[in-house]
């Protein structure tokens, strides 16, 4: 297969190329070359910038193009454009954050988010990260109709996270002692494993069934507490976890420092995502050691990522005194 990447030098479009390269895939990367560059040499690397042109395309094809990279609507609708005539299938990967909210467990048919002002390009404005992913999922579908897949997932873990979020979980397991797991995580927990995800979109750009696919899990659910148990286990310390209660933590003033944990009512059911279509698409899962084990080897704590020692001590003295 002739394969375009927009992006697939970090995280999710690393996983995908590595994959897409081990099964002699035909690929070529489009991206701007800042970061990790120098991956990949067995590919063809076009540099360029989506916002302004595509790169040098004329009389080029490719089976299927696989946008890692599209967070504006503006911009993923000129790249659809752009190649509608280059490539025949397109699969956009999105998120589960386009869903207006998870009070309740959500399926590919769920309400989406919106946003007033669907022009904004400030992604980090509130609401507005899955509300523009939604808009960019239409965008792909307006243009590539039934030659469009939609793949949606939930948090990503795994190998070269650059994004700290869960690096910091297992690293702080790795260390052992004494550790706080929300009770909310502890009970439910959703995330796929990046090379997962990239063997998952590489079924969906060779297959013709499209559609749009939420991809998270794994199946049968994991917890947190599960992870960091493996993460613990896998650098042999003794942990010793502590599930504290939703509520303490947040009357404690917990607000972003246990990275993936969310009180918050809009987001109960966000870890009770259905995939069954996907699974009976192809979606499959590696073992949570296996992923533990690659996150622990690929991944570093990123600063200001994770609560402080001082601060999980104060949380835990608090929470046995009380």
């Amino acid at each position: 297969m002739k394969l375009l990447v927009l992006g697939g030098t970090q995280f999710v479009g690393r996983a995908l190329v590595e994959a897409a390269l081990a099964a002699s895939n035909e690929v070529t990367l489009f991206h701007r070359g800042k970061t990790n560059p120098e991956l990949f040499p067995d590919a063809e690397h076009i540099l360029g910038d989506r916002d302004g042109d595509l790169g040098p395309r004329a009389g080029r094809s490719w089976d299927a193009c696989i946008d890692v990279s599209g967070y504006l609507p503006r911009l993923v609708r000129d790249s659809a454009e752009a190649l509608r005539d280059s490539v025949g299938r397109y699969v956009y990967v999105s998120t589960i954050s386009v869903y207006a909210d998870f009070a309740a467990p959500r399926d590919e048919t769920g309400p989406l988010a919106t946003i007033a002002d669907e022009t904004t390009e400030d992604i980090f404005k509130d609401g507005a990260y899955g509300a523009l992913k939604a808009l960019c999922e239409r965008a792909v579908t307006d243009v590539y109709g039934e030659r469009a897949a939609i793949v949606r997932p939930g948090f990503i873990i795994g190998p070269y996270d650059h994004t700290g979020r869960f690096p910091w979980w297992a690293h702080r397991a790795a260390r052992g002692g004494e550790m706080i797991v929300p009770g909310s995580l502890a009970r439910a927990f959703q995330a796929i494993d990046t090379r997962d995800l990239a063997d998952f979109l590489l079924i969906r750009a060779r297959s013709p069934l499209t559609g749009v696919f939420n991809a998270t899990g794994p199946v049968p659910p994991v917890t947190m507490l599960d992870l960091v148990e493996a993460a613990a286990s896998a650098s042999d310390t003794d942990l010793n976890v502590e599930v504290i209660d939703d509520a303490f933590l947040t009357a404690q003033g917990i607000e972003g420092e246990l990275p993936l944990w969310a009180d918050d009512p809009d987001w109960v059911a966000w870890a009770r995502v259905d995939v069954s279509k996907a699974i009976g698409a192809g979606l499959t899962f590696r073992s949570i050691e296996d992923t533990v084990a690659a996150t622990l080897a690929h991944t570093d704590v990123v600063a200001g990522i994770g609560m402080e020692r001082e601060r999980e001590a104060e949380i835990l003295a608090a929470w046995h005194s009380r």
